[in-house]
């Protein structure tokens, strides 16, 4: 399979065509950049058994885990207004697998893993507000240099739920001083969205010894006078399974995200109720 988009969908912004050109195998790259203005989701996949507990350590930790739908056990059609027709196994551009605490692989679909007894959860993420910063005239350095969002684990505890336990992954994106309450207030208006940041400065409270090293994503180059600024992210769940060994976690793997139909504004200043099984 291809490994980039055909030209004709390099500035693609409609999230059902992005959705398709994924489908038929055309982008397995990170979706930052895609559809700007839409919502992107993050994916966690659990048997039913663990539903419940992971659905409180959502609840208990909602800046990493943002609830935006809980399928019912053994559906993967995501629900409207999110994503009309959009389907879990298949519209997302790479999965990650978690056996008992362990990483096993990468898929690019779910076809072979799916079953009766799996329940899919879709989070917000960070790539929507990207977009409003953009807008903004901000500086996002990630996009400008063309690389997925640096990552990294922190020594920062999540609020545990039955199995559920690890740290905080934050996201880091680089910001211009002057800039930076901007970029927090813009951010601070989508809750659903990780909300606005939660560290300002310092990268060692964090427990984060060198940005040039993340856990997941690519190093980004900072620039004079720009200040290090941390949001909390969807990749937590993955070291949270690394962490609480479940059985069985299923991902989309860090910066492959579900590019949905439901603008960003819908989201502004406001909590949604997740679709339950």
């Amino acid at each position: 399979m291809s490994h980039h988009l055909k030209p004709r969908f390099a500035h693609e912004t409609r999230p059902a065509a992005i959705r398709a050109a994924i489908r038929n195998g055309l982008w397995r790259r990170s979706t930052e950049c895609l559809a700007p203005g839409y919502v992107q989701a993050n994916l966690v996949v659990l048997p039913a058994n663990e539903a419940a507990a992971f659905q409180l350590f959502c609840e208990r930790n909602p800046q990493p885990c943002p609830l935006l739908a809980v399928l019912p056990p053994g559906d993967p059609r995501v629900p409207a207004p999110l994503a009309a027709d959009a389907d879990v196994r298949f519209d997302i551009p790479r999965y990650r697998v978690y056996r008992e605490g362990r990483f096993v692989t990468e898929v690019d679909d779910l076809r072979d893993l799916w079953r009766d007894d799996l329940v899919a959860f879709l989070l917000g993420c960070s790539f929507g507000f990207d977009g409003a910063l953009l807008a903004a005239g901000l500086p996002v350095r990630h996009v400008e240099q063309g690389r997925n969002v640096p990552m990294f684990r922190t020594t920062q505890p999540c609020l545990p739920a039955g199995p559920f336990r690890g740290n905080l992954v934050v996201t880091y994106r680089p910001m211009p001083a002057a800039l930076v309450a901007q970029a927090a207030a813009i951010s601070a208006r989508y809750p659903l969205l990780h909300g606005a940041p939660v560290q300002i400065g310092d990268p060692a409270s964090l427990g984060i010894a060198d940005l040039n090293r993340p856990d997941w994503g690519e190093p980004v180059v900072a620039q004079p006078g720009d200040v290090p600024v941390f949001w909390a992210c969807g990749v937590t769940p993955q070291a949270v399974a690394l962490e609480s060994r479940v059985s069985l976690m299923i991902t989309h793997a860090p910066g492959h995200m579900l590019v949905a139909d439901l603008p960003i504004a819908a989201l502004a200043e406001r909590t949604l109720s997740p679709v339950r099984p």
